[in-house]
């Protein structure tokens, strides 16, 4: 149950970057206390920046908020698949569990075109994959249909 509180605030900003004609992808990071320390939407758009993604907004803010690049002992929860630039991040951040929702069939970097947390890095974290999978896929095929 406590996953799926976490993953619906995520869900929450995902559909707050769908609001503003952004792709509805939505994180969070969650402490080890249960505190949530990052919150990031995608803002690609918005901010004219191929890096603004979910992940790495959140990532950046729970960082400030530890006053440390590690983000040891934390929890991370995405509603698509992270790409290789974010799977990148996450492992430099040294994040140590990740869920996500919705599989990312063109881009994703846990399994689907390419799985990053398997390569022989420093850092390898826990994934699991499918959490509230089907509102987060069914919010971005939404997001789609509408554009198309």
């Amino acid at each position: 149950m406590e996953h799926e509180q976490y993953m619906n605030e995520a869900l929450a900003l995902a559909r707050e970057a769908a609001a503003v004609g952004e792709v509805p992808v939505g994180c969070v990071i969650v402490g080890p206390d249960g505190t949530v320390l990052g919150r990031g939407r995608n803002r690609r758009a918005e901010e004219s920046d191929a890096t603004a993604h979910a992940e790495i907004e959140a990532i950046r803010e729970a960082c400030r908020a530890l006053g440390d690049w590690r983000l040891e002992g934390c929890r991370l929860y995405v509603t698509l698949e992270p790409c290789p630039m974010c799977a990148g991040a996450i492992i430099n951040a040294r994040v140590p569990a990740i869920y996500y929702g919705a599989r990312e069939a063109q881009s994703g970097a846990c399994g689907s075109v390419i799985d990053l947390f398997f390569e022989r890095f420093g850092h390898q974290p826990t994934v699991s994959a499918g959490l509230c999978g089907e509102d987060c896929a069914a919010l971005l095929k939404d997001f789609f249909r509408d554009k198309r």
